[in-house]
């Protein structure tokens, strides 16, 4: 993944980056925002307590799991951009992926854009993680729906949250009803040799009616590879992927005002290689235009496993919750860097030893404990309030190894291990955090919050091989941070309002690698968001309408920069990214909805940074200026129990840079604008079948591109993750 902070030649293994790492809203059915017909409200938990979306004073969009299965759309990539300021630079893999929200991308490893399950956060706090790339794909036939909320979200949801923040709401248990669903699908990519195909299955049971009830799925899903390589005929549609998932959920209601749930969530997923092509640096594709340039595999290996229990207690004027974590994930990947390192290989030895193969292996692991309390008010008085502390604890672990061979595969003793590099970390961190609502009056309501954090690490650095320094070093940091928001909202009606937003987030800081010159610490960095926005029902519901202008400063940036040639951290410059973003949903008559997303997002450098070589005015890299998208959704019923529903939709990216843009390594990715269908028949209520298309037209857009060098910093090809060829599906699915 590109990060402006991050230069290719500057990459060793030492520091918090990968050793080479990178140089809609659903309208089928439901609104991104607003109602269905008849002005049904959509629920959402963005401010922990369950509200209608239109009265919430913030940007969200909210995308149902059953729409995703309509579509087709499987990962963030396949969504993204159906949801307004929402863009993901893919890896070319499922869950390797880099998410910004509103223009705020990553600058190093660390997330930028927060991950939740339910009530409690996943993925890596610390620098040391890959928390920017890892992103979360859970597979959809289990979630109840996805809330997409933009804007630094630091007050009720913490640390790395500064762009926004993505939240995976599942499925909760029926107790009253059994049910069984289950369903097949195959599909067609574009160039591709194999099919894929996918089975998923969800069951429902109420062990003890009105009191006990578990839900449990299942799903598999093998995507086949269609990028082949110019460097080695073995490696012919090597990057197809296997995904499997399953989740359990226990829900125990002893009395009315008092709840268990239980759950679990297992997903792994294993691509044989990455999704990438390559080009020469004029742009032109190799080989056969689907073509990478690597000499040997690139596996991607994840596995996530997941568990939550909650208990809610209502004690009638105020509830408790109290929701517990445990989460682990395992990421092991190979990149092939031979063209970077290998080639290094005569300068190494004097010309004794011609250029070789250098794997590249990071395995990143993390285990992570969440503990929150929050007691919040009942009811819908004129003053609501919450309450609440929050504990985490995580413990990490990044082994990074390059390993030296001829172009025969044998290994050489002189230049093997290359590099070796283990980096583990411990993270916690504690925090107190209170939020209000205050209504005066049917017109008028203002809304405020406050959190205090603190974040106590410890790091070492553990080091050896023939081109890195011997290390073994620790490193420790803490900080303090109060984050805050404060929202004043006008009502118009019951449906209809306008709100000013005013919210802080921040990104931890850390201990940075012990080197001269070096500093030991890298401090947080902060956003501040100014939001302007409105929301309304109109016409009885028929058109929904949500607009927001914002304007966010961006302090104390963490970049990856060289200290005497050396790879390591700093806080460095400014940057402010303002725009709008727009939703429109038009309802004209039953069954028929029209659904309309545009941003636009001015994302620069507010001063000059020399840490990363950009200059006041640089575009940011990762964000399109403008993204948007239309969908036309219909459906109709057929007799008294059958149902046919069609969509169709185009989405569109304007170009995004690889680096800050006075960077000379910079690169731009195409835009792109694709057409993706659907059309479904329900029959008797009871099974669906399901044709979909997504990227009709073949579009030839990029997600991202990458200029990378040689170990001397020579420009030596593109890497380009493209967006998934022309892909045509067909499911079936039965549920009683």
């Amino acid at each position: 993944m590109g990060t402006f902070a991050m230069k290719k030649h500057q990459l060793l293994a030492w520091t918090a980056l990968p050793l080479i790492g990178t140089a809609m809203p659903a309208m089928a059915q439901q609104a991104e925002s607003g109602q269905r017909a008849g002005a049904q409200e959509i629920v959402v938990t963005a401010q922990k307590r369950e509200e209608n979306l239109l009265e919430v004073p913030l940007s969200i969009s909210v995308v149902d799991g059953e729409t995703l299965q309509q579509q087709g759309a499987t990962s963030l990539v396949d969504y993204s951009n159906y949801v307004a300021g929402m863009e993901v630079s893919s890896g070319g893999t499922p869950g390797l992926a880099s998410v910004s929200l509103r223009g705020i991308s990553a600058t190093t490893s660390a997330a930028a854009v927060g991950f939740y399950v339910d009530d409690a956060p996943i993925g890596s706090s610390s620098l040391y993680g890959r928390g920017s790339e890892m992103s979360l794909d859970l597979l959809p036939y289990d979630i109840e729906r996805l809330e997409v909320l933009r804007g630094p979200q630091g007050t009720l949801y913490g640390a790395s949250s500064i762009g926004g923040l993505v939240k995976y709401v599942t499925v909760q248990p029926d107790l009253e009803q059994f049910g069984v669903r289950g369903g097949g699908e195959i599909f067609m990519i574009d160039t591709a040799a194999d099919p894929g195909w996918a089975g998923q299955v969800m069951v429902n049971a109420p062990l003890a009616t009105g009191k006990l009830g578990i839900t449990g799925s299942f799903a598999w899903r093998k995507t086949p590879g269609y990028v082949d390589s110019v460097n080695n005929a073995d490696l012919a549609d090597q990057n197809d992927v296997e995904q499997r998932g399953g989740r359990v959920s226990l829900l125990y209601r002893p009395t009315d005002n008092f709840s268990i749930s239980l759950s679990g969530i297992w997903q792994a997923t294993n691509a044989d290689s990455a999704g990438r092509y390559a080009a020469d640096l004029s742009g032109n594709r190799l080989g056969n235009g689907h073509s990478a340039n690597n000499f040997v595999a690139e596996p991607f290996n994840a596995s996530f496993d997941y568990y939550a229990a909650s208990l809610d207690y209502d004690f009638g004027g105020a509830s408790l919750t109290s929701t517990t974590t445990y989460s682990e994930r395992h990421i092991q990947q190979v990149r092939d860097t031979s063209l970077v390192y290998g080639a290094l290989f005569p300068l190494l030895t004097g010309g004794l030893i011609p250029a070789g193969i250098t794997p590249y292996d990071n395995t990143v692991s993390l285990k992570k404990w969440t503990e929150e309390v929050r007691l919040a008010s009942n009811g819908t008085g004129a003053f609501e309030w919450l309450i609440g502390g929050f504990y985490t604890h995580e413990d990490s672990t990044q082994d990074q190894t390059i390993r030296s061979y001829d172009m025969a595969g044998n290994v050489i003793p002189a230049l093997d291990p290359l590099a070796i590099v283990q980096l583990p970390a411990a993270y916690q961190e504690y925090a107190v955090f209170g939020n209000a609502t205050l209504h005066l009056g049917d017109m008028f309501a203002i809304t405020g919050g406050v959190r205090w954090a603190r974040n106590e690490q410890d790091f070492r650095q553990v080091s050896y091989g023939a081109i890195v320094p011997p290390a073994d070093d620790p490193g420790t940091s803490s900080e303090d941070v109060v984050t805050y928001s404060v929202s004043p909202q006008l009502f118009l009606g019951e449906n209809s309002m306008f709100y000013v937003r005013v919210a802080s987030g921040y990104r931890p800081g850390g201990p940075n690698v012990i080197l001269p010159g070096v500093p030991p610490m890298v401090n947080s960095d902060t956003l501040t968001n100014y939001e302007i926005g409105y929301k309304g029902a109109l016409a009885n519901g028929l058109v929904v309408v949500e607009l927001a202008g914002f304007y966010m400063d961006w302090q104390d940036i963490q970049v990856a920069t060289s200290f005497g040639g050396i790879g390591a951290l700093a806080n460095g410059g400014a940057a402010e990214s303002k725009g709008v973003e727009a939703a429109l949903t038009i309802t004209p008559t039953s069954g028929l909805t029209l659904g309309f997303t545009a941003a636009y997002t001015d994302a620069t450098l507010s001063e000059d940074v020399p840490e990363i070589g950009g200059f006041k005015g640089d575009r940011l890299p990762e964000v399109p200026k403008f993204s948007g998208s239309a969908r036309i959704d219909y459906t109709m019923p057929v007799g008294d129990k059958d149902r046919v529903d069609f969509g169709i939709g185009v989405r569109h990216a304007s170009s995004r840079l690889s680096l800050v843009e006075s960077d000379p390594l910079t690169v731009s990715a195409r835009p792109y604008t694709t057409v993706d269908a659907n059309i479904g028949y329900m029959f008797d209520e009871h099974w669906t079948l399901r044709l979909y298309g997504r990227n009709l037209f073949n579009d030839k857009g990029e997600r991202s591109r990458i200029l990378f060098t040689d170990g001397l910093n020579i420009p030596s090809y593109l890497a380009i993750a493209p967006l998934q060829p022309r892909t045509i599906g067909l499911a079936a699915d039965l549920a009683f």
